[in-house]
């Protein structure tokens, strides 16, 4: 399966087996992002999250209080 990532529009190729292709396949409102883009942005956002400046909101804050 061919796809195209959103951020730099590389086109890659799944195997048609995989989870990630049957996701894509079967819910085309999920996007595919290529694992350099998925690097850089996981790199960044912690980066971010470790200044002290950037708030990760996960969820509602009566969940987390629950932990």
């Amino acid at each position: 399966m061919r796809v195209k990532c959103v951020i730099c529009d590389e086109i890659g190729l799944l195997v048609d087996d995989t989870p990630l292709a049957k996701k894509l396949r079967n819910h085309p409102i999920n996007t595919y992002m290529c694992e350099t883009c998925n690097e850089r942005i996981t790199e960044q956002t912690n980066l971010r999250l470790a200044s002290g400046k950037f708030i990760f909101y996960r969820s509602s804050h009566s969940a987390e209080e629950n932990f």
